[in-house]
């Protein structure tokens, strides 16, 4: 197992489960792509680039991040307000797991049903 020698099967599948957990909600993970990279970005600009999403919705999801230390939230003492999100470093870190998670969705073998034509 390398460096997570240290696991059961049961710890390993626990820890993976709860990692799962936070990233669980329709637009976490769109929300997650939109700051990777260092962007820093105002609750409009994300409102804007994630048009599907409400309001409601994004401010959930955005509170569930920051809880649990994926976004930091940084209020600039202004009028208006000016609020913006970005990743924490451990958010940040999360990228080339999400990355390694899409190229592995990519690489799916197809499975002989998708493979044969329909019969109609």
């Amino acid at each position: 197992m390398g460096r997570h020698d240290h696991h059961t099967p049961l710890t390993a599948a626990s820890g993976i489960e709860c990692a799962i957990q936070m990233l669980e909600g329709r637009w976490k993970r769109v929300i997650l792509f939109h700051l990777f990279g260092g962007n820093k970005l105002r609750f409009s600009d994300l409102e804007r680039a994630i048009p599907a999403i409400s309001q409601k919705m994004l401010i959930q999801q955005l509170r569930q991040l920051e809880q649990d230390g994926i976004v930091a939230r940084i209020v600039h003492a202004q009028v208006p307000p000016k609020v913006e999100y970005h990743l924490t470093d451990w958010g940040q870190s999360l990228c080339p797991a999400l990355d390694e998670l899409l190229a592995w969705a990519e690489r799916r073998p197809m499975l002989k049903r998708e493979e044969e034509p329909s019969k109609a």
